[in-house]
């Protein structure tokens, strides 16, 4: 079973997190099922950028992105070479590093 590394953040996972990942679920999706509230404010529907996560290891293992995510990706605050939206990034069979950038683009959060 493929592991998801999460990097310590300061409001998310300040401890940082190591989670069993499941084959072809979303980063976004294992987040979520492991209580850390990264933000998604299009519902996970690969409509904005806030869900944005950085790979330090494990990138190569997933499937290409779309174009779609490639364009709405040029908008993410703190891009990278490794970037991409955790919502369309589904887990392989490699254990995947994941960084959750301090900030997004998004000026409203959801509950707060």
């Amino acid at each position: 079973m493929p592991r998801l590394i999460v990097l310590p953040h300061e409001e998310l996972c300040p401890q940082g997190a190591v989670i069993d990942a499941q084959k072809g679920v979303s980063i976004c999706d294992t987040l979520l099922d492991h209580g850390i509230e990264i933000e998604h404010a299009c519902e996970k529907s690969c409509a904005c950028t806030t869900c944005h996560v950085i790979l330090r290891e494990g990138y190569d293992s997933l499937s290409e992105a779309t174009e779609t995510e490639e364009d709405l990706l040029d908008k993410a605050w703190g891009l990278e070479p490794t970037s991409r939206l955790s919502c369309q990034a589904q887990v392989g069979d490699a254990d995947l590093v994941v960084e959750i950038p301090k900030y997004s683009i998004n000026m409203v959060k959801e509950g707060h």
